[in-house]
């Protein structure tokens, strides 16, 4: 199984700051993401991704956000296994220090 690309939540951040137009999604539960967001992201929990994979555009890279980064790196496998590119933000939420909504 080929490794999964990772970003830091700094990168990530300095990223947004400088204006890159990132795909960022986050896979927590409901009630997880009612504490806050990355701004942009969009929210899909880890359990509908498979129910949603036409959100996903093949030549896209995409972002996975969760609370610790366990839960976005099984749906990297997954999405990378369905020929996605995907970066899962290492950390998770826990390491995150940019505003959230």
């Amino acid at each position: 199984m080929d490794e999964i690309k990772i970003i830091t939540p700094e990168d990530l951040q300095k990223k947004l700051e400088a204006g890159e137009k990132l795909e960022l999604v986050d896979v927590r539960e409901d009630e997880e993401v009612e504490e806050g967001m990355i701004p942009g992201a969009k929210h899909i929990r880890m359990g509908d991704i498979p129910a949603h994979l036409d959100y996903f555009d093949i030549d896209k890279e995409y972002i996975f956000i969760c609370r610790s980064s366990r839960r976005s790196e099984n749906v990297c496998y997954y999405l990378q296994e369905q020929g996605y590119k995907v970066r899962n933000m290492i950390g998770g939420m826990l390491q995150w220090t940019g505003e959230t909504k």
